[in-house]
């Protein structure tokens, strides 16, 4: 088997804007989705953390800057059309959603209904000053 390497995410797509999965690397429970553009790329291989760009806010996003829920790298795949991005990641403080679920997946579809799954390891009011 021989190593091949590719370049970097095509930011070509999407606006700028890759999907970005956060996978926790011991787990493999999906955590969340978010969005990179190549500034964002570019500080999570400088840093070692998540950062995300904010659709809403329209600005970069390192995860946890506010709920002090970091998400720390350690594997990072592209698919085969380098249009989407997996971040294996070890999730600081239990959280990775700001409804402050350990995945923000938590919304499990029952035949009938959704039901929540798993139990909230933080109150949003009280981590997040900005509604």
């Amino acid at each position: 088997m021989t190593a091949e390497t590719t370049g970097t995410p095509d930011f070509s797509h999407g606006d700028g804007l890759l999907p970005a999965i956060a996978q926790d690397a011991a787990s493999g429970q999906v955590l969340m989705l978010g969005y990179m553009n190549r500034e964002a790329w570019q500080q999570t291989l400088a840093t070692g953390q998540a950062v995300y760009f904010s659709r809403s806010r329209k600005k970069l996003w390192h995860k946890g800057e506010e709920s002090g829920n970091f998400q720390v790298v350690k594997a990072i795949y592209v698919d085969c059309d380098a249009d989407t991005i997996l971040l294996k990641v070890e999730q600081i403080g239990g959280a990775a959603c700001h409804e402050g679920f350990p995945s923000c997946f938590f919304r499990k579809w029952s035949g009938s209904e959704f039901l929540i799954e798993g139990e909230r390891v933080f109150d949003p009011q009280q981590v997040y000053k900005n509604p």
